[in-house]
């Protein structure tokens, strides 16, 4: 049913503007209670699920794990480890806040059994940082880098955000510039989206000059697609690159349709069920620990796919990935060939320039990678 875990962290260093995911302003004397509340899901989750595989992947996600020390991620790991099962060679990723890390927690991770390391980076330029509410310097980016080398990590990747307010082509070539210098193994490149909600949505309204038009948006990200492939990054993901075997083997799960089990407020899961059955935690920290201090799970819109619902998202979920959908494994799946059931899409977005059509498979172009809703919609 499963065979990927996801542990979300709900507390950061401060909630930056642009954040629609559910966290909240660090409170300390709640860090401990948090991880245990983890621990007592996953056992809730083990007894209501018992049918997964040993897992292939764990992500520490948020949030900021990096909030929890080396002892509680630890326990983290042991607690999933005795209750589903660990696969030989699982990636284990937890994501970081360069400002929240030190050499002793970089050791102690890594001494856990954290094997990949994402930092947050999203811009080496301080105006930004700042504009984006970001409570670390480009200085302290690299430091944490260096010190997660020097911790034994030989997995470390990069967040970056682009179409940030005021920012200029040459700002993000930089950012682009400074990022390669590291020489990280993965980068997961984003345009900044204006969430309902956050303090971005109330202080850049639609339309805000401070922000780069979309066409200014989408030549960033093509700017980012030419320069870190030109570095060797293979495009493997609409928003992702990679140096060769260095995929996130977790977000690939993602898009592949994998099962997976998200534990702690506001965590998504998927299970492998007739046609998939999805719902999410309750996201309101309160709500989620009074469940499980209950003995409940905290699941709540849980939705069983239709057969409609999961070969439309097998679709725009698989087209994401610069691999496409391998044509005979959808007939397999699905008792209908792609190709021929959406044959005048098809041709027409070929005919755009958006789509590759083989005998083997579909996949986004280049142009259909920075377009890729207009794609996505037609199979919709």
């Amino acid at each position: 049913m499963f065979s990927r875990l996801y542990l979300h962290i709900p507390w950061c260093l401060s909630k930056c503007g642009y954040c629609a995911f559910s966290s909240r302003p660090v409170e300390h004397e709640k860090l401990e209670q948090t991880c245990e509340l983890l621990q007592q899901e996953m056992q809730l989750a083990a007894a209501a699920f018992p049918d997964n595989q040993p897992l292939r992947s764990l992500y520490f996600g948020g949030g900021t794990p990096s909030l929890l020390n080396p002892a509680q991620i630890d326990r983290l790991i042991a607690t999933s480890r005795t209750l589903f099962g660990h696969a030989n060679g699982i990636e284990i990723s937890l994501e970081a806040n360069p400002g929240t890390v030190s050499l002793p927690s970089l050791t102690g991770y890594h001494q856990a059994g954290v094997t990949r390391l994402s930092l947050g980076a999203q811009s080496f330029n301080d105006r930004m940082l700042q504009t984006l509410g970001r409570r670390h310097t480009a200085d302290e980016t690299r430091s944490a880098f260096q010190l997660a080398q020097q911790a034994g990590f030989s997995s470390i990747g990069l967040d970056l955000i682009c179409g940030l307010p005021q920012q200029t082509e040459t700002d993000w070539q930089s950012d682009l510039e400074e990022a390669l210098a590291l020489l990280p193994d993965h980068f997961s490149v984003y345009g900044l989206s204006i969430e309902e909600g956050t303090t971005f949505s109330t202080r850049y309204p639609d339309g805000s000059a401070e922000l780069p038009d979309d066409d200014q948006s989408a030549t960033m990200l093509e700017t980012a697609d030419t320069v870190l492939t030109a570095a060797g990054y293979e495009h493997y993901e609409i928003a992702n690159f990679a140096r060769p075997g260095c995929r996130s083997q977790h977000n690939c799960g993602y898009w592949q349709r994998d099962g997976y089990l998200g534990i702690g407020p506001g965590a998504h899961s998927f299970l492998q069920q007739g046609n998939g059955l999805r719902w999410g935690n309750q996201s309101a920290y309160e709500s989620w620990a009074d469940a499980i201090l209950h003995n409940r799970l905290a699941a709540e819109d849980q939705q069983q796919l239709s057969r409609e619902e999961a070969l439309s998202e097998t679709i725009f979920l698989g087209l994401r990935m610069a691999d496409g959908i391998n044509l005979d494994r959808f007939a397999e799946q699905f008792g209908e060939r792609m190709e021929q059931r959406f044959a005048t899409e098809i041709a027409q977005l070929q005919q755009a320039g958006l789509l590759t059509c083989t005998a083997e498979k579909i996949a986004l172009t280049r142009q259909g990678m920075l377009l890729s809703n207009q794609v996505f919609v037609r199979f919709i």
